[in-house]
């Protein structure tokens, strides 16, 4: 067996070598290339035709060992080969009419369900996850299983083929692990059919490796893609059920974990998924100084680890799973903070503001709160403490509010309560948090600030409010829409039924001597006179 091992494997390399080597030059000759685009690492024309020396290479060495050795194909009938090569076809010649005439998405998934519906009716492969889990009367959903796994790893190589030599070369570890697998479990029909597509991959390489001349196509990807799915889904009716599950997720690692990445971040962002873009982790890696050779060395190196991490489940145990499991998410962790997609800071960010709910709705309470006391208010110190109660929890630095006739600038003081400019009816009022060691007057420097104009509920305008807080890397754990609604209104009806009060006190106080007017007014506005017993929060709130 082991000559017929060697034989296969050798003579699918030297075949492909020859093909590939000619296609390229008639290709180049004929003009058959590709013009470079947005999305591709390349600057010049390149031929895309390479997977036809793999195809071609893969199916007569593989045709001329059955017609030679049946001992070859124990346990793994000429039938059988035919129900894998047939639908195998099917998807080549897809990825090649997409290589010349670009194909719809629909059409693509289309091709592939149907050719991975004639792997499950032809017996060659089954996705049985539900006999894994022991889900007995859901044996239907094989069906649809072995659907989406071969959908899945199909497009998942046919997606990593962006850099020179990435998706051969990818393929090739996984192919190397079936072979080691196959091997253990004594699969010898997996094991030659793995061998010769090695070989077949080896003899491209030589023209696809950085620089390439030649690249893979549709055709080679989606070709090498259905594949190994096959394959998997073959060796895996030999193989203890947990391991026929684990071992090809595993092993397939690399490019599973780009499709799955690529269809969350474009979710996420709200791109369409099917629309090809420059944020695959090739093109960030390069984005962090890294050369295109020294990128697919390094994605080689994750290929070669995912494949030896599924070898390991070939003995599986409650340690082994664990440490599989262990060594995959620390990767997958350090991978997305070095890579650095702002979908997945945003995403966490999400997490985090959710752990943080229970804050947000106790300042959102407080809001609520000061909205509903604020129709109560007696006077414009008796307002602003209710403001001051309800932001000074919510990790605002400061408020000032004004109203008269025209806006105004902060006043720089510590004041709560200071005149208007001579020229303008208006009034304002500032609140701020003291921090010590920092600037405590008026805006603190480096912030940002909110500002609502303020309107009646009648549509009038009675002033504006201001909320700054200094620059910080802290959340702002506050509904700011319930600010720009509700909030917005009640404050500019208290202002304005507050004003009013004001007028008519003014109206009267010209009929009285002015000096017993100010002792009398400035009674009502000292701390030690408030009825709330809040004066543990007033101490700088005093008159200019």
């Amino acid at each position: 067996m082991v000559t017929i091992y060697l034989a296969s494997f050798t003579a699918a390399l030297l075949l492909s070598l020859v093909l590939t080597r000619c296609i390229r030059d008639t290709a180049m000759r004929r003009g058959w290339v590709a013009a470079p685009s947005s999305h591709h690492i390349h600057r010049r024309p390149m031929p895309r035709l390479g997977g036809v020396a793999i195809f071609v290479s893969f199916v007569t060495v593989t045709s001329l060992l059955t017609s030679t050795s049946y001992e070859l194909w124990v346990g793994f009938a000429p039938r059988t080969l035919v129900w894998l090569l047939v639908p195998a076809a099917m998807v080549f010649l897809l990825g090649l009419y997409d290589d010349i005439f670009p194909a719809t998405p629909s059409l693509k998934f289309a091709v592939q369900a149907l050719a991975a519906s004639l792997l499950y009716f032809g017996g060659v492969g089954r996705f049985n996850l539900p006999a894994v889990l022991g889900l007995s009367g859901f044996e239907w959903l094989a069906l649809p299983l072995t659907i989406f796994w071969v959908l899945w790893i199909t497009n998942a190589f046919n997606l990593i083929d962006g850099l020179d030599g990435l998706a051969a070369g990818s393929t090739l570890f996984s192919t190397l692990t079936l072979f080691a697998v196959s091997c253990v479990s004594g699969n010898q029909g997996i094991t030659v059919l793995a061998l010769t597509l090695a070989g077949a991959i080896i003899g491209f390489l030589r023209f696809n490796f950085n620089p390439a001349s030649i690249f893979l196509g549709d055709c080679g990807s989606m070709f090498l893609g259905f594949m190994l799915s096959a394959l998997a889904l073959t060796g895996s009716q030999k193989t203890p059920t947990t391991i026929a599950v684990a071992i090809p997720v595993v092993s397939f690692g690399l490019p599973i974990f780009e499709t799955a990445l690529s269809v969350v971040r474009r979710y996420l962002s709200g791109q369409p998924l099917f629309t090809a873009d420059r944020e695959h982790i090739h093109h960030k890696l390069m984005k962090q100084g890294l050369t295109h050779r020294q990128v697919v060395i390094l994605l080689y190196g994750v290929s070669a680890l995912c494949g030896i991490l599924s070898l390991c489940l070939l003995y599986p145990g409650g340690v082994t799973m664990a440490i599989v499991l262990l060594v995959l998410s620390v990767c997958i962790w350090i991978g997305l903070r070095r890579l650095g997609y702002h979908e997945f800071h945003e995403l966490g960010r999400a997490a985090h503001r959710a752990i943080e709910q229970k804050q947000v709705i106790s300042n959102n309470v407080a809001i609520r709160r000061a909205t509903e006391r604020l129709a109560e208010a007696q006077d414009f110190l008796h307002l602003c403490w209710i403001l001051q109660d309800a932001f000074e929890a919510n990790d605002f630095d400061g408020y000032y509010l004004s109203f008269g006739t025209a806006p105004g600038e902060p006043h720089n003081g510590n004041d709560l309560w200071f005149p208007a400019p001579e020229h303008t009816d208006e009034q304002r009022f500032a609140w701020h948090r003291p921090t010590e060691g920092e600037c405590t007057e008026g805006l603190l420097p480096h912030s940002w600030t909110l500002t609502l104009e303020l309107a009646t509920a009648n549509k009038r305008r009675s002033g504006s409010f201001t909320l700054y807080r200094a620059r910080s890397n802290r959340p702002s754990l506050v509904d700011l829409n319930f600010l720009t609604s509700s909030f917005q209104v009640v404050l500019a009806d208290a202002i304005d039924r507050l004003t009013c009060q004001l007028r008519q006190k003014a109206e009267l106080a010209s009929q009285r001597p002015a000096a017993n007017e100010l002792s009398a007014d400035w009674t009502v506005y000292r701390p030690e006179n408030m009825a709330d017993g809040r004066r543990d929060i007033l101490p700088a709130l005093r008159p200019v």
